[in-house]
């Protein structure tokens, strides 16, 4: 069955969005799975510049259907923005489809969102304030609102009036904020389904008729591995699988659908918000990163963390995605270093760690192990041959493919779609 998957490989801010524009190309599907609007995904084609938060990032292509699965969190005045700003640019949007089981970003949900990170203080978990978290709790709990409610006004109503009071208290007892009121959720409610009954759908059947078809479908995933609930640096995760598992559980598939799955890397890491992160440069390399890339995040614009290739944490999600095929993107913001590092191993009071760490307190004491590659002066900026790329920069990439145990089939070297060396095609 013809679904790819893509999924981060790392903290997430891979250039997701650039691959899955660049992939959609052959597929009728692009289908996003998990997260909220925490995430941002960039795309730069000859139709311009998009920053994507809900809308897949295959939207722009006129053959894609985009779907929002039942696996991520939407807020429904996030999307309308959207949509709004794409059809402002000429862009039809009519083939939208949002998961019927897709659960609501609710105006208390963002509330909730910013009191609790507001009162962790010094342990503050870096959310992005976005309400993902608390709309993930709330349908673990079981209180959640989905977008299928609101077609049933009736229901809906009661839905609400049974969830807010619970809701108020924590609210105004715990953190001293503001209560809700039922009536005005509830307007809030009708005026979305007003807008957005045209795009409300069962997307997991469409999405399962294009497969039995034999259509090629992209799996989009919203941040990275290492920020898998799971399978991340909890607690310092985000809300979501964001690996390869909430691929099938967010899009109502089998994992006999997926017939790959691709790892993207970034050249070198990066990370918003707090935890460990044992490559980090807290120095003049890593702020010359971040300068020349523009480390800055999509949706929070908040600096990012910058730090060496961590092959260690790479090789873990190779491993944890069972990754068939690895993009390397921005190789080409290494161009001019003398020297560029990849982290081989850690190491803990001089021993050496074996794998990568699931206790948070083993992992903040991880000193890397460096391997030194020589840089290059030659730029690899705007390749899109493999046999043009610098002999250094060569060996960088086949040194990481040594390391993380996968390929690198596709390297991205630049923003725009065209900037891309195709070693394999990914996509038949």
């Amino acid at each position: 069955m013809p679904a790819y998957a893509v999924i981060g490989g790392q903290w997430g801010d891979e250039g997701k969005g650039k691959v899955i524009d660049y992939l959609s190309e052959r597929v009728t599907v692009v289908a996003r799975f998990s997260g909220g609007n925490n995430a941002g995904h960039t795309v730069l084609n000859e139709k311009g510049e998009f920053k994507f938060h809900l809308m897949p990032s295959g939207a722009v292509w006129p053959q894609v259907t985009p779907v929002i699965g039942n696996g991520v969190v939407v807020d429904p005045d996030v999307l309308i923005q959207e949509i709004e700003d794409l059809r402002s640019r000429g862009l039809d949007v009519s083939k939208l489809q949002i998961s019927d089981r897709a659960h609501i970003i609710m105006p208390y949900h963002v509330a909730l969102d910013q009191l609790e990170e507001k009162g962790r203080g010094n342990s503050a978990l870096g959310t992005t304030g976005r309400g993902v978290g608390p709309a993930y709790v709330d349908k673990v709990a079981r209180t959640g609102i989905r977008f299928g409610d609101m077609l049933d006004a009736e229901g809906l109503r009661n839905r609400i009036e049974q969830v807010l009071p619970h809701v108020n208290a924590v609210i105004t007892k715990v953190h001293g904020g503001e209560a809700f009121d039922v009536q005005d959720i509830f307007d809030r409610c009708l005026n979305w389904r007003d807008q957005l009954l045209p795009f409300i759908a069962p997307v997991e059947e469409r999405v399962r008729d294009a497969l039995s078809k034999g259509e090629n479908v992209l799996l989009e995933g919203a941040q990275g591995t290492l920020l898998d609930l799971d399978h991340g640096t909890y607690p310092y995760v985000t809300s979501s699988s964001s690996s390869v598992g909430g691929a099938c559980a967010g899009l109502g598939i089998g994992p006999r659908s997926v017939a790959g799955v691709f790892g993207i890397f970034k050249a070198y890491n990066t990370r918003v918000g707090s935890g460990p992160m044992p490559t980090e440069l807290d120095d003049e390399v890593g702020e010359a990163i971040r300068q020349k890339a523009g480390e800055f995040g999509t949706t929070t614009g908040r600096p990012r963390r910058c730090g060496w290739f961590d092959g260690v944490a790479a090789r873990y999600g190779v491993i944890v995605n069972d990754l068939t095929s690895g993009i390397l993107t921005r190789l080409d913001i290494l161009d001019g270093m003398k020297t560029v590092k990849v982290c081989i191993g850690y190491e803990i009071d001089g021993k050496p760690v074996e794998g990568f760490p699931a206790q948070i307190n083993a992992l903040e004491k991880c000193k890397p192990v460096y391997r030194d590659f020589e840089g290059w002066t030659l730029p690899t900026a705007g390749l899109t041959n493999w046999d043009d790329v610098p002999r250094q920069a060569k060996k960088y990439v086949q040194g990481l493919e040594e390391i993380i145990g996968c390929p690198l089939d596709v390297i991205s070297t630049g923003p725009n779609r065209h900037e891309t060396i195709s070693r394999k095609t990914l996509i038949p």
